[in-house]
């Protein structure tokens, strides 16, 4: 698979496109950036109007993502492995290890997301509730 960016991975995972075990990577040689790897989509049964998506989001050592937004989308973000640092709506960085969350209200501006460990590789679990038809999951700031 060719390398994408983290919204082309939301994209095509929020639409249910992809399923596999191959990684999607960061195409941003500029600076270190993460993989992802779809994990699921789901539509919400008992919610009509509603999906569920999950992606693995890895960090080598010193990997961090751009600062971005997740549209309308509610997430919780749950650390697998390693530690990650991640601020959200301006406040402060907080350093999450694993089997610690945090969640993102509908519009929040995630400022930093970042592997909190210069040598050790890092693993989070991200879950979005959207729109079933909010295929963008992922807005990166505008340089």
């Amino acid at each position: 698979m060719k390398p994408r960016t983290l919204i082309a991975a939301a994209t095509l995972a929020g639409a249910g496109m992809l399923l596999t075990s191959q990684s999607v990577k960061a195409a941003d040689a500029a600076a270190a950036h993460e993989t992802i790897t779809p994990a699921f989509a789901e539509a919400i049964a008992n919610v009509p109007g509603k999906k569920m998506t999950a992606l693995v989001v890895e960090y080598a050592p010193g990997g961090k993502s751009s600062p971005h937004r997740h549209g309308q989308a509610f997430v919780v973000a749950y650390v697998l492995s390693g530690a990650i640092r991640s601020a959200v709506d301006g406040g402060e960085a907080h350093v999450f290890h694993a089997g610690e969350h945090w969640s993102e209200k509908p519009g929040a501006h995630h400022t930093v997301s970042e592997n909190a460990s210069d040598t050790e590789p890092a693993r989070l679990l991200a879950i979005f509730v959207a729109d079933t038809n909010d295929n963008k999951l992922v807005t990166f700031d505008r340089k």
